[in-house]
């Protein structure tokens, strides 16, 4: 994993911090709970593979 992956992440969730608060101070709460959520749905999309390559890479070095 390169740490350029985990600065992407970082950089989400600051976005999606700094929208959410915006978006609660401006009164429309319903936009920031699903701002924070597309923001999860977003980094999850990005770890699924490295998930995936983790899981690959157990399976090849126990030789299952």
């Amino acid at each position: 994993m390169d740490i350029n992956f985990i600065f992407k992440i970082a950089a989400i969730g600051i976005i999606v911090a700094v929208l959410n608060m915006v978006l609660i101070r401006s009164g429309r709460e319903e936009q920031a709970m699903l701002t924070t959520l597309a923001g999860v749905i977003v980094v999850l999309m990005m770890i699924i593979p490295q998930i995936s390559n983790l899981f690959s890479t157990v399976k090849s070095l126990f030789d299952l």
